[in-house]
């Protein structure tokens, strides 16, 4: 359901409180005195029925007494009567309810039952439920404070929306403190409706909201989830504490919300996916907002600390290594431009110490001569208070240095209280970012650098790439015969088939039903070879004494082949025996063993794990995990987050590892888990990996069986199913397709290809140039809320697009916004009119029931377009834009209002 409703949650009209009361200290009293003292403009009605009165303001005995349908209920009365009063100010227009009571959760045994009742009578009149278990609702901004938290917080512009109230209380209170605003904070509580998707949905387009803040205990709807967010992290930072990242944690979570905690490292992958920034501490919260909103960006994770003092810098420098960032170099000229104008006993290195008596104009020629000569990712500069260098000085020094360049973010760290205090007010007057300590700046610049990473691949484009198809019909055949015969897990040769259907290499594989086939069989693939037990009861071979490596000569195998099923008939007794598996002895002297696989999150659905293998991989435990559908840019930045990755370089006389063709493996990977949702789990262990490729050693499969539920993608991935054949009038044939992230290219170079006067008419304004950010939010879109087909021609290089029409669904997928474009070269073939069919029976499809789009009235083509499509029109604005719409549960599938399609 989304945002439906939501004026009602966050600019209502009237509000009611159910279960005011006067008991001093009581939750009613505590909601009725907020409520009414936070300066809300309009009427608050309190509903008890026992009271006259309610602090002074006429009480209300029932709803039916009301003189008014509220738009906003606020609920504190006992779990049992919630159900009946939701139906009761349902059916006098109530839109929206904060429901402050507890009750609802598995701890009593009616709880569950309260609670589905409450939302069935909800659902009648699409009235939305914030909580219940929950402190409340406050828009500082409007003066409403429906909650029960000790104090009205001031109005600002950070949103904080948290599942827990206890914390968000507490935030609240230290946020207090230090005079820190709010836009919305809301406590969601169980989330029987409202969750973090519709919030965050929500908060994207608020313009009083310019940050969000999440406090993450567990998520209930992933995709929704990660719709949302990805959105959101494009236009505005946000920024998340996630709880539960131990096993303790996860428990506690359990335990506080009644839904179990996902993996942590998952959670971690999914906000790095998003474009989140995720903190650890509450504190970091705030910190990090307060960076990110200085709106200064940095290039990469080197940086440069210009100090009065070593050990400060030391510190600094331990504190930036921990947190995984790098001290720059300093070029040898830069050391001997630094020595011209430094004492002669400075630190020639980085930290840059240039010694406690430093005054302003040494700080002024240092950071000059670093910013100019090095151009840093970032600079931090530091100052030690001592008693013969004024720190004021140091301070006005930084600022004279920065008043006209900014091309290279600088952030400050004064140490000390009383004698920083002045230094501190002149950064924060000059927006220039300062710190108390060197734990705090080091902490800060991480964050610009990790918000920068996932930004970056949030709008990064990968490469186009060519490979060949997968052989699916083999792979769906393989399911279906493990399935027919009652299993779940593939064999290995099985396993093995599966990998090479999607191009992924595999040793060559053999089975073998005795011992003596197995020596004849490894005669015929030649020596050295692996044995290994072949049994669908037995998973880890190696546990069992099932896998015998360096094979030199049948005899050797037979002998090996008889121990081993001695061996496994002592382990496992009662395990059915196939045979062997018999393979060539790869030689991995040098090369690297690796795992990758597939798992699956009862949170998040399939994911995707890469990191250090060998029969040892648990224990290491170097591990990525990332999230499908993936390209070659998120697989190489998947492998780049283990330790494992800092050996695949080129190193002590090795050459370098392909990497491309590990992250490609990664890509099959998860193509694999997009075409098949009963696929449940993957290993590949080992995949050896050198400068000349990969091979998989071993794999392991495990598909559902026929009536399990299949996997839930938390990201939509590309819907190949929608590609087809798209014939012109005069029988032009062209390819349509969804528009691919890789697309970004091609989209350049047919915007570049059209006049300035179209790309206006498109853009509704002028663009000199087409910008990476611009183009990769057209081409990278979210396929569970967005659709773009693009024309193109069939096997032009590159992909040579000739038009585009899109569509953007509101959160509630109820309307779409469309836009259209038509190389210019292109228009007058009726290309235009066929893309917007396409896209408009793609959105009736979808459910959408109305398309709507704004076109100037100078673009009279696009206009006289959208009225023989059925779409009815607006007078124009001010601004000569006519809002166009068209009501598609009217409009039949492919018809246009009976006209012929015209040329556009």
């Amino acid at each position: 359901m989304t945002t439906r409703n939501f004026d009602a949650l966050f600019q209502p009209r009237s509000i009611a409180l159910i279960g005011a009361s006067n008991r001093p200290g009581s939750v009613g009293s505590v909601l009725a005195r907020n409520l009414l003292d936070s300066g809300f403009h309009g009427p608050i009605l309190t509903v008890n029925p026992h009271e006259e009165a309610i602090r002074s303001t006429l009480n209300y005995r029932t709803i039916a007494d009301l003189p008014m349908a509220p738009d906003l209920a606020v609920i504190a009365t006992p779990a049992p009567t919630v159900p009946g009063i939701i139906d009761e100010l349902g059916a006098r227009g109530c839109r929206a309810a904060v429901v402050i009571s507890a009750g609802f959760g598995g701890s009593d045994p009616s709880g569950p039952e309260y609670k589905q009742a409450m939302l069935d009578n909800a659902a009648k009149y699409l009235m939305r439920i914030v909580g219940p278990n929950c402190i409340g609702f406050i828009s500082p901004g409007h003066g409403m404070n429906a909650s029960f938290v000790h104090l009205t917080p001031k109005a600002g512009d950070l949103a904080f929306v948290s599942q827990s109230g206890a914390i968000a209380s507490s935030i609240l209170d230290w946020a207090a403190a230090r005079g820190i605003g709010f836009s919305h904070v809301a406590s969601l509580g169980d989330m029987s409706d409202v969750d973090f998707g519709d919030l965050l949905d929500y908060l994207a387009t608020d313009r009083a909201t310019r940050a969000i803040l999440l406090y993450v205990e567990n998520v209930t709807n992933a995709r929704k989830f990660m719709s949302a967010a990805r959105i959101a992290a494009r236009s505005k930072p946000v920024i998340v504490i996630k709880s539960g990242r131990s096993a303790a944690g996860a428990k506690a979570a359990l335990s506080h919300t009644g839904a179990l905690a996902g993996s942590d490292a998952v959670y971690d992958a999914a906000f790095r996916r998003a474009g989140m920034l995720r903190v650890i501490e509450m504190r970091e919260l705030f910190e990090a907002v307060a960076t990110l909103s200085t709106g200064i960006h940095v290039r990469g994770d080197r940086l440069t600390i210009l100090t009065n003092g070593g050990g400060a810098g030391v510190l600094a420098t331990d504190m930036l290594e921990e947190l995984g960032g790098h001290l720059d170099s300093i070029k040898p000229e830069t050391v001997a431009a630094l020595s011209a104008g430094l004492p002669a006993s400075w630190s020639h290195a980085n930290p840059v110490d240039i010694l406690g008596d430093a005054p302003g104009e040494r700080y002024e020629r240092a950071l000059e001569t670093l910013l100019t000569s090095e151009r840093p990712d970032a600079v931090l500069v530091m100052k030690c208070p001592t008693a013969v260098a004024d720190s004021l000085d140091g301070a006005r020094a930084v600022v004279r240095t920065l008043a006209d360049r900014r091309d290279v973010p600088v952030l400050t760290c004064w140490l000390g209280e009383l004698d920083a205090a002045p230094s501190r007010a002149l950064f924060a007057a000059n927006r220039i970012p300062t710190y108390d300590t060197p734990d705090e700046a080091i902490r800060a610049f991480m964050h610009l650098v990790n918000y920068r990473r996932n930004q970056e691949l949030l709008m990064q484009t990968p490469a186009s790439t060519e490979a060949a198809p997968p052989d699916r019909e083999t792979v769906r055949g393989i399911f279906a015969e493990v399935k027919a015969s009652g299993r779940t897990v593939l064999t290995e040769p099985e396993a093995k088939a599966v990998l090479k259907a999607y191009g992924v290499p595999t040793v060559q594989t053999a089975t073998v039903t005795s011992p003596a086939e197995a020596a004849d069989k490894a005669s015929e693939i030649g020596f050295p070879v692996v044995l290994k037990i072949l049994s669908p009861d037995i998973t880890h071979k190696s546990d069992v004494g099932g896998v015998q490596l360096d094979l030199t000569s049948a005899e050797m195998v037979r002998e090996a082949a008889g121990a081993m099923l001695a061996a496994v008939a002592k382990v496992a007794p009662d395990a059915h025996i196939t045979g062997f598996t018999v393979q060539q002895m790869i030689d991995s002297s040098g090369a690297h063993e690796l795992i990758l696989g597939v798992a699956q999150d009862q949170t998040f659905g399939p994911i995707l794990l890469f990191g250090q293998g060998g029969t040892a991989a648990e224990l290491i435990a170097d591990r990525a995990i990332g999230l499908p559908p993936l390209n070659m840019v998120l697989a190489r930045e998947m492998i780049g987050r283990t330790r494992v990755s800092r050996l695949l370089g080129e190193h002590r006389g090795r050459p370098a590892t392909d990497t491309d063709a590990i992250a490609s493996t990664l890509v099959k990977l998860s193509e694999l888990i997009c075409d098949f949702p009963d696929l449940a789990e993957l290993d590949i262990n080992p995949l050896v990996a050198d400068e000349n490729g990969v091979i998989a050693l071993d794999a392991r499969v495990v598909v559902r069986q026929e009536g399990a539920a299949g996997s839930v993608l938390a990201i939509r991935p590309y819907p190949s199913e929608l590609e087809k054949a798209l014939t012109l009038n005069g029988g032009r044939s062209l390819s349509l397709r969804p528009i691919r992230p890789e697309d970004e290219p091609a989209l350049v170079r047919m915007v570049e290809a059209s006049s300035p006067e179209d790309v206006r008419l498109r853009f509704m304004s002028t663009l000199k140039a087409f910008p990476h950010m611009m183009a990769a939010r057209l081409s990278q879109i979210d396929y569970d809320r967005e659709m773009a087909f693009v024309a193109i021609v069939p096997g032009a290089e590159g992909g040579e697009i000739l038009g585009v029409s899109r569509f953007i669904a509101d959160p509630n997928n109820d309307s779409a916004e469309f836009g259209i474009m038509v190389r210019s070269d292109q228009k007058g073939q009726g290309l235009g009119y066929r893309l917007m069919l396409e896209i408009l029976d793609y959105a009736r499809k979808r459910g959408i029931r109305s398309v709507w789009g704004d076109i100037l009235t100078e673009n009279v083509a696009m206009l006289r377009l959208a009225g023989d499509l059925g779409f009815t029109r607006k007078a124009a604005n001010e601004d000569g834009v006519v809002q166009v719409t068209i009501d598609l549960t009217r409009v039949p599938a492919g018809d246009a209002g009976g006209a012929e399609a015209r040329s556009a």
